[in-house]
């Protein structure tokens, strides 16, 4: 075998050799063929189905206003008759939330309002929630900032009934000392376990590290431990007696129900309800508001929120040993709920952080992949409230994170936003109001909230009218209330892992607080 193969190399070889080097030969003249000559192009066929229509510029929402009736005892009605479905929602609002919590009990306005449906009138908190539910009705009680409300939404052929309940939960709760107990304990184990859910924590100590520790606006609507443990029954009472009064009170009425039937329904369960010793003074009055001052026209709702001697720090660190994530934010003072650049403010805060495809979502979440989600807003208050940017994103990412949002947040202050973006949150800001007025439920809420911040009932169409006129040289100059670089930065998450990345990134040494919000003084050296 290995003979015949090197007897075929061989002569392989021996062929390539003699084989040598040739002249080249004369290229022969080439006539070159006429090229045929392109197709004329088709005609486009017509559409069958004709023109492409072009779209009308959508119009401004112009969101239902309701009428305003004068009820007994001083209380406002805000009536919206909608007879498409046979379904009532109410909502009951007075004008004390948190921020009128008294000094060292915090959370008082919140549990005051988580006590109302504890038993009320004849009926024990049990009975009362039976009732409600042998009705097919919702009842919910809560406070906020600025205010508190009571909601229901039922059936109308269930009304007057479930209308009944509602109004001895606002006018008759009961405060018994059993229920207090129970739902006390409840109350401070939530407290306590606020501390193990990062994101409490961190708007805990954003609004706190803004307007400083124990101020209207500085301490969370639920309270803190320290201050949950010392509030007793009497507490609740005084302030209930003081905040929930018919003089303060809004009772707005969204569904298939008529003046008449509203104003009998009120003057049946509620013509008894009556006003009592002094109303609760507004938090806002006490630091020298002007008296008689018109929401988002005087100089109540405008001013500052904060103590006037507190500087906001530059960066907080709130220490999690051990988490796989960091919750991120920057917090800047913002405007008051009636300030006429809030719903201009809105249009930026969309294309911001407001929607899915906004900028910071984009970035962190989409482009990075270090969250699951980011956002922004401006918080809805009486008085100058706060510009809050927030993501939980993976702790080794913290630093570069940071580094992202605040590139975002520099850009949109000095440019403001493109021309899509713009056309992108107009639109946005159409479906988002007809939305808030989709449903009968929706629209007594949305009530209920207009009512909380002292605006008034027509402030939807308006502030909707001015965000559709927007100009996108108006958008670039109210960007600039988005500024980070007076903003403050509140980390709250594994201290041993963050703190080389913000010191890489530029931050220095962060001031380190607790999850109640509170400074932690650094231990002196003995």
């Amino acid at each position: 075998m290995r003979a015949r193969h090197a007897g075929a190399i061989i002569a392989l070889l021996a062929a390539a050799a003699g084989c040598g080097p040739k002249a080249p030969a004369q290229p022969t003249a080439r006539t070159e063929a006429p090229r045929p000559e392109a197709p004329a192009a088709a005609a486009p066929q017509a559409d069958p189905l004709g023109p492409r229509p072009e779209l009308p510029k959508p119009k401004p929402f112009a969101p239902p206003a309701p009428v305003v009736i004068d009820g007994p005892n001083g209380t406002k009605v805000w009536l919206l008759e909608r007879h498409t479905l046979p379904i009532v929602s109410v909502s009951v609002t007075v004008a004390s939330g948190s921020a009128d919590d008294p000094k060292g009990q915090a959370g008082l306005a919140h549990i005051t309002a988580s006590m109302l449906d504890e038993g009320a009138g004849q009926r024990s908190a049990v009975e009362l929630s039976s009732a409600i539910n042998d009705l097919g009705a919702t009842l919910s009680v809560g406070a906020r900032a600025d205010g508190s409300v009571a909601s229901l939404a039922v059936l109308k052929k269930n009304f007057a009934k479930a209308f009944s309940i509602l109004a001895d939960v606002v006018a008759r709760p009961r405060f018994e000392a059993k229920e207090w107990q129970r739902v006390s304990a409840l109350w401070q184990n939530d407290l306590r376990k606020r501390g193990d859910d990062p994101t409490r924590v961190s708007s805990l100590v954003s609004t706190a590290a803004l307007f400083g520790p124990g101020t209207p606006y500085g301490h969370p609507v639920e309270g803190l431990l320290a201050d949950a443990k010392t509030i007793g029954l009497p507490a609740v009472k005084a302030f209930y007696k003081a905040a929930w009064r018919p003089d303060r009170a809004v009772i707005s009425v969204v569904g298939d129900i008529t003046r008449d039937e509203v104003m009998q329904a009120i003057s049946r369960d509620l013509g008894a309800w009556s006003a009592k010793g002094a109303p609760a003074a507004p938090a806002s009055a006490a630091k020298g508001a002007s008296p008689g001052a018109q929401p988002g026209k005087g100089a109540t709702d405008g001013a500052p929120a904060a103590a006037p001697s507190w500087k906001p720090p530059r960066l907080v660190l709130v220490d999690r040993p051990g988490a796989p994530q960091s919750v991120i934010a920057f917090v800047r003072e913002g405007v008051a709920a009636g300030d006429a650049r809030r719903p201009l403010l809105q249009l930026v805060n969309t294309a911001l952080g407001g929607s899915f495809t906004s900028r910071l979502n984009q970035n962190l979440r989409e482009d990075h992949g270090w969250s699951y989600g980011a956002a922004s807003a401006f918080t809805e208050t009486r008085r100058q409230g706060a510009f809050v940017a927030r993501a939980s994103v993976v702790a080794e990412a913290t630093g570069p994170a940071l580094k992202e949002m605040l590139g975002e947040l520099a850009r949109m202050a000095d440019s403001g936003l493109t021309r899509d973006e713009l056309a992108k949150v107009q639109a946005q800001d159409r479906a988002d109001l007809v939305s808030a007025y989709e449903t009968a439920n929706r629209t007594a809420l949305r009530y209920a909230t207009l009512a909380r911040l002292g605006l008034p009932e027509t402030f939807d169409a308006a502030a909707s009218q001015s965000r559709q006129q927007a100009t996108l040289a108006g958008l670039a100059e109210l960007a600039r209330a988005v500024d980070p670089k007076s903003a403050t930065i509140v980390v709250v998450g594994p201290q041993q892992e963050i703190l080389p990345q913000l010191k890489a990134i530029g931050l220095g040494e962060p001031e380190a607080w607790d999850v109640e919000g509170q400074p932690i003084q650094a231990k002196k050296a003995p």
